[in-house]
């Protein structure tokens, strides 16, 4: 449940990036915004292979 919660924690962290970047035209809020969702891409590829885990040792 850890990595889920990192999850959510920073979806709320690039959607104020998201928001400098698609409404007030900021540039460089489109670099962190890219920046996080790769990292976002690393933890979801990480939720799923525990998820995957923990589901065949049950």
């Amino acid at each position: 449940m850890e990595k889920f919660n990192q999850i959510k924690t920073l979806i709320s962290q690039i959607e104020v990036d998201a928001d400098k970047f698609y409404n007030r035209g900021n540039s460089a809020a489109g670099t962190r915004l890219r920046k996080g969702i790769l990292a976002l891409k690393v933890l979801a590829n990480q939720q799923r292979k525990e998820v995957t885990a923990i589901k065949h040792n049950k």
